[in-house]
């Protein structure tokens, strides 16, 4: 997992081909954008505590963050940008329960295209998966996969990407680690109001305006350096 591969197909969207980065900051009581005044933000997710993952479920997925997204002159790392409490908060929720998806089987394993074909809510398929690569890495090394070393965690989890490393007969390996890959991408790159993106760091590394109302006031600029500051849903700190 070279620096950034998870954001390839970001990044070649072009996002940052015209929005030069710049010090994000926080909107207080409402965005910008004053005709029309629409101010329809999502209610804040609860904060505090835990909400799903237990405290050894959290900083082990706050390593495997780290370990995809390391700190660099760039942004912080996946762990320190909070992917680890985004996932946790989402897994709480209905991404968590799998409200939006068809669970009443029968389930049969599909081709790569169909996805995982799973009676388990991603919830239940986070639970499964920490608990069978510590069973694993106990195993091989005689120590849960965070007291491992960062070049044996690294090695692990290029291993379960290439479908190499075990999990057991209950955890397809690379599945579970698309998974995990899927999830800390969107912690990176999500509204810091889900617990995410600490301080707009990956927004302010890609030039991502972040969210505004629109930008009507923008286009009367044509071909003009816009510079535009990232802004966010949040109203405080997390």
């Amino acid at each position: 997992m070279k620096r950034r591969e998870f954001l390839t197909s970001v990044v070649a969207l072009g996002v940052a081909s015209s929005l030069p980065a710049a010090q994000a900051e926080v909107v207080n009581g409402g965005q910008p954008w004053e005709p029309g005044k629409i101010n329809t933000p999502p209610p804040p997710p609860r904060k505090g505590g835990l909400q799903y993952l237990t405290q050894h479920e959290f900083d082990t997925v706050a390593i495997i963050a780290e370990r995809f997204i390391p700190a660099d002159e760039m942004s912080l790392s996946g762990k320190d940008a909070g992917c680890a409490i985004f996932i946790d908060r989402q897994l709480a929720g209905d991404y968590g329960n799998a409200v939006a998806e068809y669970r009443l089987g029968r389930f049969v394993k599909g081709t790569p295209e169909q996805g995982p074909q799973s009676p388990l809510t991603p919830a239940q398929r986070y639970r499964q998966g920490l608990a069978a690569l510590d069973r694993a890495t106990r195993a091989r090394f005689g120590r849960d996969f965070i007291g491992l070393n960062s070049e044996q965690q690294e090695n692990i989890l290029h291993a379960m990407e290439a479908d190499k490393f075990d999990l057991g007969a209950d955890v397809e390996t690379k599945v579970f680690f698309e998974l995990l890959l899927q999830n800390v991408r969107e912690g990176f790159l999500s509204d810091p109001i889900y617990g995410g993106n600490k301080d707009m760091t990956s927004w302010k590394m890609i030039g991502f305006p972040g969210a505004r109302y629109d930008f009507r006031d923008m286009l009367s600029k044509k071909g003009q350096k816009l510079n535009i500051i990232p802004t966010s849903l949040i109203d405080n700190t997390l």
